[in-house]
């Protein structure tokens, strides 16, 4: 009797479970999710703070000059410790961002799809 109502819980808990899932397919899933949806809203952060990078290069760079004297003005001074590396961008490139942020819709809308169908 006993043995009996084990296997009945037990059938009626792999009944609820009948599809093979392992538990790496639903990380991967989630890890999709995850990802798509970083690259979407940092991206589109990036968008939104396009506008204030700008202001701020702008304010950075008028600022490093002198008033100078009756020859003209000062020129800027020559040291390294200011400058940015060549690969640092002052502001997110519209073109890559918007396809960044499709990318990253895209790729969290699927991963979302995939775990709701599945």
């Amino acid at each position: 009797m006993r043995r009996r109502a084990w296997r009945d819980r037990v059938g009626a808990y792999r009944s609820r479970y009948h599809r093979r899932v392992t538990f790496y397919d639903e990380v991967l899933r989630e890890l999709l999710v995850a990802l798509g949806a970083a690259m979407f809203f940092g991206n589109l952060y990036a968008l939104v703070r396009r506008r204030a990078d700008a202001q701020r290069t702008a304010a950075t760079r008028g600022g490093a000059r002198g008033k100078g004297s009756r020859r003209g003005p000062t020129p800027a001074p020559r040291s390294t410790s200011n400058r940015r590396p060549a690969a640092e961008l002052t502001q997110a490139p519209v073109a890559r961002t918007m396809v960044y942020v499709a990318l990253g819709f895209v790729m969290m809308v699927a991963g979302i799809a995939s775990l709701v169908a599945s």
